[in-house]
């Protein structure tokens, strides 16, 4: 069956698509869910002035990266200030150690969907055990800010009901991103940080505004500056959509009168296989530190030395700093290859183990180990160039924006770009899949 033989739908078919095949409610329960997460982000903690705290945010660039991924619930001191970073830094976490623990590798790739749900189930808890672990770190930040907590009450009080709601406020996230990824459309965690990035749109726009608004001279930058984003969106979805095609040979088979198969297809591999994964992993690695040492910077430590140490590394880790970057690009390309890595459908020897099953072959390549390590090739130098170009992606808009000296957009600049591009794709072909996947069930009906 050719592509050719099949009707592209009409606007009424596309219609009934939609009421029949479920993509409305799935659609309508995600963005319930989102409501449900931005409300919670206004929601502030008991007994907190964030006020304070917001004025702390506009001036620094960790924070205030921290406060974009998180839609604005960090600056508020909201139930939801810890954002998705605890769930996804428990992934890369459990990810990580799975690939070193033997009993764990066997859950993910041997024990099929009761492993994984083993495996969700270790990621769930250590969320948790992260959460509280983050939660009391802010905590004991925001208590050494001067008139940060409302005078009268109980500092005991403050600190159990604050780690209390921040911790579970990080649950109720994680749970809402798994919800939406089960019930919904796209991968719940991505999504919630490009609602998190879509909300502060607006505040980056009006500050570059008044930014411009203040130094005509810029007004050129600015224009240079959106050409780049513009050019960047372009790459990013030709990185999104490209893929390495490898020729398969299939073999012919005869039954009855009628001959099967003898037709070549190919084996797609994605250029990024990650998607935006990688990106998201590099950020809430980079992103823990740096909050740690923000927070400790702000404190009042006694010691020179420890003071000189605690100084010096806020600067390696700041997003405004060239070091910053240096880690940026080498955990992005790392990530990459580590996503490839354990991925199902990039996997040298199970895709090589099945083809030598079904008698399919690649052409001029024997089956077995000559063709795993033909594909092992193949996708290294595929990935290689795929996480190369997602580095420098990654990397051109910060430039721009420091090269035009308009640096109130940075935090959308750079990696922010990449993931609503990606996660805006990601969506846009799953809805793609799910209306093209009830016009195959109307056509093979039709038949």
């Amino acid at each position: 069956m050719s592509m050719q033989n099949i009707k592209m739908p009409s606007n009424a078919d596309l219609a009934a698509m939609w009421n029949a095949s479920g993509l409305k409610n799935k659609i309508i329960f995600t963005l319930l869910m989102v409501i449900a997460f931005r409300f919670g982000a206004q929601i502030p903690i008991y007994g907190i002035n964030n006020t304070v705290f917001q004025n702390i945010a506009a001036g620094n660039n960790i924070i205030g990266f921290l406060d974009l991924f998180s839609g604005g619930a960090l600056g508020k001191v909201s139930i939801f200030a810890l954002g998705i970073g605890p769930y996804i830094t428990a992934q890369i976490i459990v990810q990580l150690i799975s690939v070193v623990i033997p009993s764990l590798e066997k859950l993910q790739k041997e024990e099929g969907e009761a492993g994984r749900r083993k495996l969700a189930q270790y990621t769930r808890l250590f969320t948790v055990v992260l959460a509280m672990f983050q939660s009391i770190i802010f905590m004991v930040f925001m208590s050494h800010l001067p008139a940060a907590i409302v005078p009268g009450v109980s500092h005991t009080l403050f600190y159990i009901s604050a780690i209390s709601s921040l911790t579970a406020g990080s649950v109720l996230v994680m749970w809402l991103s798994e919800l939406i990824t089960e019930h919904g459309i796209g991968n719940g965690g991505s999504l919630i940080i490009f609602v998190g990035i879509i909300s502060g749109i607006p505040l980056y726009s009006q500050r570059t505004a008044e930014l411009v608004t203040q130094d005509p001279s810029l007004q050129f930058g600015l224009v240079a500056l959106l050409a780049i984003f513009f050019a960047t969106m372009v790459l990013i979805v030709i990185m999104q959509e490209a893929m390495r095609k490898v020729i398969i040979v299939n073999p012919k088979r005869q039954v009855g009168n009628k001959v099967y198969g003898g037709v070549n297809t190919f084996i797609p591999f994605k250029l990024n296989p990650g998607g935006v994964m990688p990106i998201i992993f590099a950020i809430a690695i980079l992103l823990f530190p740096s909050t740690v040492l923000s927070v400790l910077g702000q404190a009042p430590l006694h010691s020179e030395i420890l003071r000189t140490i605690v100084l010096n590394m806020n600067k390696l880790f700041s997003p405004s700093g060239a070091w910053y970057y240096v880690i940026y690009f080498t955990l992005i390309v790392l990530l990459t290859f580590f996503y490839a890595s354990i991925m199902p459908n990039m996997q040298p020897k199970e895709i090589a183990n099945n083809l030598k099953k079904y008698g399919s072959s690649i052409p001029g390549i024997k089956p077995g180990k000559p063709t795993s390590d033909a594909l092992d090739k193949i996708l290294s130098k595929v990935t290689f160039i795929g996480a190369l170009a997602l580095g420098i992606i990654a990397l051109v808009p910060s430039f721009a924006s420091y090269v035009t000296k308009i640096t109130t957009v940075q935090g959308i600049g750079a990696t922010s770009l990449i993931i609503m591009v990606g996660v805006a794709l990601d969506l846009i072909n799953q809805v793609r899949t799910h209306l093209l996947a009830k016009n195959y069930e109307s056509f093979l009906k039709d038949k």
